[in-house]
């Protein structure tokens, strides 16, 4: 059985205590060149890729060890990282940020509002997604923009920090208040919603990342949806995290039909094939449980590891009708090795289901596409995305510009994985 500490892309797992930096006679050190030689030794024993690492290479050549993970890393990994073991700590073991509580979107010279965090200064101001900042402290937010001087013009992330915003709804009713920063709750279900669709009851929940309180999230998101005909899990922006969670909301969705059965295998190098293992589904902390035989996932570029393991475990056991764009292909994962301040989050293993499918490198296809555009806030009549969803769940197919060329949608091409680049727009 999979112990459940593993995950795909980032978060807890592995000793909470952090190791220190090996040399070449045995000692610990945490110097600069003390971490180079471990994480070299390191990744040529447990980088799924470990034949791509150049056979010499000098560790003391490097100012960092994230200077060496990216001078080494194969060419097939745009997913690996290296956190601090604050920066750890407080995403996905404390599950908070200092901030305002809002994620953003640029376009053009324009920033609008993604989604905002519960009980957060942007959500107490009464901000929402599709929102759009106009201004802040008076200057307009397309000359911030123009000067380079937008993320500054926020401030630096320290509790106490304040600004004035301008914004306004897409219907053009317009706001201004201050806002101050402070310790922000990343909540990870963002929306949970229910209506009668065509005689049927539809629900719908927002999942935006698997961290340490995804369990208790999810139980509070089923716990609202008991009884529903179908389901519409909203994994848009989800970058990915812990497996277990993943696994939670895929078997609270299907229930009885897939429990007890394998969620995924993990398939580690050659060097560590001892380490391969199954996890079956499994409640983890959930209660209720739906027991579907179809469920509707919502998807983007950003949709990745977790999430697409969601999509990829529950296919070999129920219908899954993906909607929106290529998710992010990462059929591979990671379990966190903390030396010294740091944990590094480096692939050291493929994932594939119960039927053995995988390496979806080029992202999961969808069956209905649709285009991921800000309307209103979460569940508002007029998302693209929901709204293929409604379309297939009344008809039993895409409408007609969901079969459009809409389903070659451009993938995330930045080397840097999802996740990372979800944190980096939250303020």
């Amino acid at each position: 059985m999979l112990s459940t500490t593993l995950l795909l892309s980032c978060g807890g797992g592995g000793s909470s205590s952090p190791a220190t930096g090996g040399s070449d006679d045995g000692s610990l050190s945490c110097t600069v060149a003390g971490q180079n030689r471990y994480f070299l030794d390191y990744m040529r024993e447990n980088y799924f890729w470990y034949e791509d690492i150049p056979t010499t290479v000098d560790p003391a050549e490097y100012a960092s060890v994230y200077d060496l993970l990216d001078a080494i890393r194969s060419d097939n990994d745009r997913f690996s990282y290296i956190l601090t073991e604050q920066e750890y700590q407080d995403r996905f073991v404390n599950a908070e940020y200092i901030g305002f509580g809002f994620s953003t979107r640029f376009n053009g010279d324009r920033v609008f509002i993604n989604y905002v965090f519960d009980e957060s200064p942007a959500a107490q101001a009464g901000l929402r997604r599709a929102d759009e900042i106009l201004a802040i402290d008076g200057v307009p937010v397309g000359d911030l923009i123009a000067s380079g001087g937008y993320n500054e013009a926020l401030g630096p992330r320290e509790v106490g920090v304040t600004v004035t915003l301008d914004w306004q709804r897409p219907d053009g009713t317009l706001f201004n208040d201050i806002l101050t920063k402070e310790q922000v709750e990343t909540n990870t279900v963002l929306a949970t919603k229910r209506q009668q669709l065509g005689g049927r009851e539809v629900g719908y929940y927002v999942l935006n990342s698997f961290i340490d309180r995804t369990g208790a999230d999810l139980n509070e998101a089923y716990n609202a949806l008991v009884g529903v005909d179908d389901l519409v899990i909203d994994l848009r922006y989800n970058g990915g995290g812990l497996i277990r969670y993943a696994n939670q909301a895929a078997t609270q969705a299907a229930g009885n039909n897939v429990i007890g059965n394998t969620f995924v295998s993990l398939r580690f190098n050659d060097k560590n094939s001892d380490n391969n293992a199954t996890s079956l589904f499994e409640l983890i902390e959930g209660v209720q449980q739906l027991d579907l035989n179809r469920v509707f996932v919502l998807t983007t570029a950003s949709s990745c590891s977790s999430s697409e393991l969601i999509i990829n475990g529950l296919q070999p056991f129920i219908d899954v009708v993906v909607i929106g764009q290529r998710t992010c292909g990462k059929p591979v994962g990671q379990s966190p090795d903390p030396f010294c301040d740091k944990r590094s989050f480096v692939i050291n293993f493929e994932t594939v289901n119960a039927n053995g499918d995988g390496r979806y490198f080029d992202g999961i296809p969808v069956h209905c596409s649709a285009d991921d555009r800000l309307v209103g806030d979460w569940g508002t009549s007029g998302d693209p995305l929901l709204d293929e969803a409604k379309h297939y769940i009344v008809n039993g197919s895409c409408s007609s510009s969901g079969t459009a060329s809409l389903a070659t949608a451009a993938q995330l091409t930045a080397d840097e994985h999802p996740l990372l680049q979800q944190w980096r727009n939250e303020f």
